[in-house]
């Protein structure tokens, strides 16, 4: 028994199936512009975070932040990357 009572044999035909309906030029397409997006999207979060830093160099540098809160903010930030 496979995935949700779905045995190797029924997969394998489903396969087949989509190839034939798709072929494989279409199908190497839609994974290289899902691969695209999701590379976009890992982009644009790295481009939110470099701008929140810059804000918060930017905080330090007038004298807006204390030094502690800035410390604990750089922490909290580096936590938060090491856990994506």
């Amino acid at each position: 028994m496979g995935l949700g009572g779905i045995n190797i044999w029924q997969l394998l035909i489903i396969l087949v199936i989509v190839l034939l309906l798709f072929g494989t030029k279409k199908l190497r397409n839609l994974g290289s512009d899902l691969g695209g997006a999701i590379r976009g999207f890992k982009d644009s979060m790295g481009d939110d975070k470099k701008k929140a830093d810059a804000q918060h160099r930017e905080r330090i540098l007038e004298g807006d932040a204390p030094e502690d809160q800035a410390a604990d903010d750089a922490s909290k930030a580096r936590d938060k990357e090491t856990n994506s």
